[in-house]
Formats: structure tokens, sequence, C-alpha cells
């Protein structure tokens, strides 16, 4: 079954950033050689969860278990995000009641 959903595995290093602080709420993961991630891969990030406290920046080197989609799986993850965007469209400015 696995191999219908994704068709390649491989690791490889990654550098994440998360700041907590009152001018910056972010984590983000950047992957060695900028490598592209398409609609349906996989990232998983090895290591213990990271802890930390409010006002701190932590900068940590990781390794990645990225999962490429296969092409049904990719194709899915592309309609179901239209339908799952269509949601966010589905909002009423009506005044009063309906």
């Amino acid at each position: 079954m696995e191999s219908l959903m994704f068709s390649e595995h491989f690791d490889t290093n990654c550098r994440i950033e998360i700041e907590q602080s009152p001018d910056h709420f972010h984590a983000h993961v950047e992957l060695e050689g900028n490598l592209p991630i398409f609609p349906g891969d996989k990232v998983r990030v090895h290591g213990k969860p990271i802890q930390m406290t409010f006002g701190e920046k932590i900068v940590e080197d990781r390794t990645v278990t990225i999962s490429r989609a296969s092409p049904l799986r990719r194709a899915y993850t592309k309609v179901a995000g239209y339908f799952e965007m269509a949601e966010l469209y589905e909002v009423s400015f009506t005044a009063g009641r309906l």
C-alpha cells in the first residue's frame, strides 16, 4: 500500500530555526541543498522535541527523511487541496439574519 502512496525515501540534513518572542513567533525548516517539496510529499524531522521558553531563539541542525509522493498521491493531494481551499470561499457577508 505504501508503494502506491510514496515512490522514494531518502535522508538529508536540515536547519531548524524557532523563535518565540514579542517580535517574532515562527518555526522554519530549511533543507540542505534547497530541495523542493511538492504536493503530497512527507518530511519527517528526526530528534527529540524542542522545548523552549518565551523570548528564546533556537537554531539546530538535524536529519530529515523525505518521502516523495507517487503520481497518484500527488494528484489526490492537488484535488483535495482545491476542495479544501473552496471551503474558505464559502463566507457570507449578508447583513442581518438569513
